[in-house]
């Protein structure tokens, strides 16, 4: 009971509680921004915030980690927005029967993809995240940061020169505050400041509320609602290929932020349980309007260095926001867009890992080709495809270095051979393994002894065997030493020619029948 009550409210409280509220602001302006990313009303961003973060404070596996709408996830979500809004037009929908269509669309998306988070975490596979290289994730990152960016571009189409102005005021705003004070978050500062402003001078310029008036779900809160889409087959082959995407893009960011805040507090998180959470939350954001979320990265950090290290810290996040957006809709109606296109801006350059930079001339050629092509793959094609690449093409690479297996010879006085091999022996090295041997100059009788040698693949059992085979056909005898005893009984040809050592090792051979 006590050991629950430290993660419920971590070492304090009260910085539990102070660090949710000021998380609680912070969480607003972002949640808007990533919802225009996607297309979609900014309540349906602001809802997610509110559950997801409620569901994976209480439920996931590091306290104190936020989660909630997010610009990997959002972007995602443009591509189906744009998919899913072509077909309901071509179905003869117009107007708000397109939008709310499109939003149908993204609760399924929702759905699926946490349905496939949360299998990620029952068969615990998020162990996995630590096979993606350094340099597959500073590509992820930087592409992010990139694609964040651009996503922005949209709102500045006919823009006028005080739009321009108060992006840089609130970039300014952002930058300069920190160095001054960490007491309230900045953003919310260049909010409160340039909205304020516009207000009182009435300066024309676009706002929140030109694109989605807010005014509509005063007083309300998330409302369950199963999507009309989800007996749907078509909708489910439509949604399915981003659901897919939204859950690894999900699992990816969230179990990253778990492992930079395991660095911040020392202790270790859980990543099963984390993905688990994570799919709870997106399925019930599916079944109450709001779209699919996943850890916040910036947002988290908030909190741990504001003193929030217990679930309660993101459980009065959570509550905190659906309070502000309950109560407080008619002022963010007049929030000017300009303020959010300079926080997203400020967002992609804090995200941007720039030492990446410093480190390219001076990391492996194979690093920093997996580095800038996962950032590549990442601006044209998506944060998944992207990072999915930048660990095939490091596992390529990490073969290819290690495809190499030698072997020492030396004749005893009875005149056997004998080939002391040493290096891994897998698919990768078969050829080297295989270029080892002069058949046709060794003498009656060879022993390939394995004592410093690995066979970690069928293909290095089925290389022993077919040389064992070209030996015998070449009517010389041959001895193997030093197999795993599964190795022996893999083999074909070569098991009845291995002699049994004391000290044979004990592995196991990766193999799939």
């Amino acid at each position: 009971m006590l050991n629950f009550k430290k993660t419920l409210i971590g070492t304090s409280a009260k910085n539990d509680i102070l660090s949710g509220l000021v998380v609680a602001v912070a969480l607003v302006p972002e949640a808007i921004a990533f919802s225009f990313i996607a297309q979609v009303s900014p309540i349906v961003g602001l809802y997610a915030a509110f559950i997801l973060g409620l569901i994976t404070a209480i439920m996931g596996g590091k306290p104190g980690m936020i989660s909630g709408a997010t610009g990997a996830v959002a972007i995602v979500l443009v591509g189906l927005s744009i998919a899913s809004k072509e077909l309901l037009i071509s179905q003869g929908l117009t107007g708000d029967a397109v939008t709310f269509g499109i939003l149908q669309y993204i609760t399924l998306t929702a759905i699926v993809a946490g349905i496939i988070q949360v299998t990620i975490g029952a068969f615990r596979l998020g162990k996995f995240i630590r096979l993606v290289p350094q340099p597959a994730l500073h590509g992820f990152v930087n592409g992010l940061a990139v694609v964040i960016a651009t996503s922005q571009f949209k709102f500045l189409d006919n823009a006028q020169t005080l739009m321009y102005i108060i992006i840089a005021g609130t970039m300014a705003t952002m930058y300069l505050l920190p160095k001054v004070t960490k007491s309230v978050p900045a953003g919310l500062v260049a909010i409160i400041v340039f909205t304020f402003g516009v207000y009182i001078t009435g300066a024309d310029t676009k706002l929140v509320g030109d694109l989605a008036n807010l005014t509509d779900f005063k007083g309300m809160l998330p409302s369950f609602y199963i999507p009309d889409t989800i007996l749907n087959k078509d909708a489910f082959i439509l949604v399915l290929p981003y659901a897919i995407i939204v859950a690894l893009v999900g699992v990816i960011e969230s179990l990253l932020t778990l492992s930079v805040l395991d660095e911040i507090s020392g202790k270790r998180g859980s990543a099963n349980q984390e993905c688990i959470a994570q799919g709870a939350g997106n399925i019930t954001c599916g079944l109450f309007g709001a779209m699919p979320g996943c850890a916040m990265i910036g947002q988290s950090i908030i909190n741990y260095t504001s003193g929030g290290w217990g679930r309660l810290s993101g459980i009065t996040a959570s509550v905190g926001l659906i309070l502000l957006v309950a109560t407080m809709t008619d002022i963010l109606n007049i929030i000017p867009v300009a303020i959010l296109v300079g926080i997203m801006f400020m967002v992609s350059i804090g995200t941007f890992e720039w030492s990446s930079f410093a480190r390219i001339t001076k990391m492996p050629r194979s690093d920093a080709f997996v580095l800038l092509t996962v950032t590549g793959i990442t601006i044209v094609e998506d944060l998944a495809i992207a990072v999915i690449s930048g660990v095939i093409i490091s596992a390529l690479v990490f073969a290819w270095k290690h495809a190499k297996v030698t072997a020492r010879t030396h004749i005893e006085d009875d005149g056997t051979k004998i080939y002391d091999f040493d290096g891994p022996l897998f698919f990768g090295s078969v050829t080297a393994f295989n270029e080892q041997f002069d058949l046709s100059h060794d003498p009656k009788i060879v022993v390939l002894d394995f004592k410093n040698a690995r066979v970690m693949d069928i293909s290095g059992v089925e290389a022993i065997d077919a040389i064992t085979k070209k030996y015998q056909e070449n009517n010389k005898t041959i001895r193997i030493r030093h197999l795993s005893n599964e190795c022996k009984s893999i083999m074909k040809n070569a098991g009845k020619f291995c002699t049994y050592e004391e000290d044979d090792p004990k592995y196991k051979v990766a193999y799939d029948y």
